[in-house]
């Protein structure tokens, strides 16, 4: 113990071993709930389901063990919710790229992440976003995630006159996850950790209980697993004269969401753990972007999406973690979940649906720190909030909201020379706009 002791400075942040480990162990039932979702959402882009939830825990288990030992933090990750809707139903689905360009796409974000760390690219970036646009980026995928699991359980159907309508709710699938919405929500007003994970393992026992699920065993072999495991093309990913412009779009919403999704989770861990410096700053923040990076492209690696930092993390900071020790825990926990990864294929939609809703609620709570009254951020707030999952793409919201920041901020007045990469930035996306077009 005296070890750990040293190596994490338990004594010197006021916490101990039990302590630590108690709260890794709290960090991994509140976000256990991805190693379900996340392959049934990467799944449905023709990945191997069992191979996905492995590299699901493999990419979370590697990760937060190495956001604990270099960077001695209380943060797990894990492979993020939003993106890995937007790898299926935008780049895999949307644009029909195979999903192992996706994968190299990804892997090339997380190069580019590295690359803007090193060179302290990433602070000017961060400086030059408005930060209530952070609050409706989060809210608007959020009402993405959401929007997916109503569609995947049948609450949500389309309609030709109305383009979406209300499904049957007598139906077997659309009831059972109402059932589970019900469950999780009740479980989460009651506080009770790993409320996501409970309502959809009990879901599930539903389902097998009334036969609606029907299960092919599969073979639990190392082949299995590891189907997905270095299949990512990053040849094809780089071939922009076969896809165009499309790749660099791609790559630009997996860098700029989970830059800011890890930004905004540290921001929200560290004043949880009070780990925050009295100027603002966070301690470690070079080797706590660069474990990031190096995750994105190690989880790209073994088949996943992008891998980046939970802000369930807060619910083992507010166990008493304070250290690197509460990562390591939680990513040992991944690892010992990997042996039951070819199980997740036991776990039907209907089941897994309730939690993406039920997330991308927990979303919206960064939401209450735009200022509605003014509309120079107000509207360029509601055009990414709402954009986002009307056009089913992240960037869409994006280049939505920014280029009409940057607009109503040049006819008012009040564009600043200091504004130059926010103008770059727009300047993009209206080039963008018009590709689209003439395309």
């Amino acid at each position: 113990m005296g070890f750990l002791d040293r190596y994490f400075g338990l004594s010197a942040q006021g916490t101990n071993v039990r302590t630590e480990v108690m709260a890794g162990f709290t960090t991994f039932l509140t976000m256990a709930y991805i190693v379900l979702v996340n392959p049934a959402i990467l799944s449905q882009t023709g990945m191997p389901l069992a191979a996905v939830a492995a590299a699901t825990c493999a990419s979370a288990a590697f990760a937060s063990i190495l956001m604990g030992m270099v960077a001695n933090y209380p943060l797990a990750m894990a492979p993020g919710m939003g993106l890995n809707a937007y790898f299926t139903f935008t780049v895999v689905k949307g644009m029909g790229l195979p999903w192992e360009t996706a994968l190299g796409c990804v892997f090339l974000s997380g190069v580019c992440f590295l690359l803007l760390t090193l060179g302290g690219v990433r602070q000017m970036i961060v400086n030059a976003i408005p930060k209530p646009l952070f609050a409706a980026v989060a809210g608007g995928i959020g009402l993405f995630i959401a929007f997916i699991g109503l569609k995947e359980a049948g609450i949500i159907v389309a309609n030709p006159a109305t383009t979406v309508a209300l499904g049957d709710l007598k139906a077997p699938s659309a009831a059972l996850a109402l059932l589970g919405l019900l469950i999780i929500a009740v479980l989460s007003a009651w506080r009770i950790k790993g409320a996501v994970l409970i309502g959809i393992l009990v879901t599930t026992a539903v389902a097998w209980g009334v036969g609606l699920v029907t299960y092919q065993p599969t073979p639990y072999d190392l082949k299995s697993l590891t189907a997905t495991a270095f299949a990512l093309d990053i040849p094809a990913a780089l071939d922009l004269g076969k896809t165009g412009f499309g790749i660099l779009e791609i790559i630009f919403v997996f860098l700029f969401v989970d830059l800011f999704d890890n930004v905004g989770t540290l921001v929200g861990v560290s004043k949880r753990a009070g780990l925050m410096q009295p100027d603002g700053t966070i301690p470690r923040l070079n080797k706590i972007l660069f474990t990031d990076s190096v995750a994105t492209m190690a989880g790209a690696a073994m088949g996943t999406s992008t891998v980046t930092s939970y802000i369930e993390s807060a619910a083992g900071v507010a166990e008493g973690g304070r250290t690197g020790l509460t990562a390591v825990v939680t990513g040992l926990l991944f690892l010992v979940a990997l042996f039951f990864a070819p199980y997740a294929q036991f776990i039907p939609t209907a089941a897994t649906a309730p939690a993406l809703i039920i997330v991308g609620a927990l979303m919206m709570a960064p939401l209450k720190e735009i200022d509605w009254d003014d509309a120079l951020v107000s509207v360029p707030a509601f055009l990414i909030l709402i954009g986002i999952p009307l056009t089913f793409s992240i960037a869409n919201g994006l280049a939505f909201g920014i280029t009409a920041y940057v607009v109503i901020k040049l006819l008012r007045g009040r564009a600043r020379l200091s504004d130059w990469l926010l103008l770059v930035l727009a300047g993009l996306f209206v080039a963008r706009f018009v590709w689209l077009s003439a395309g």
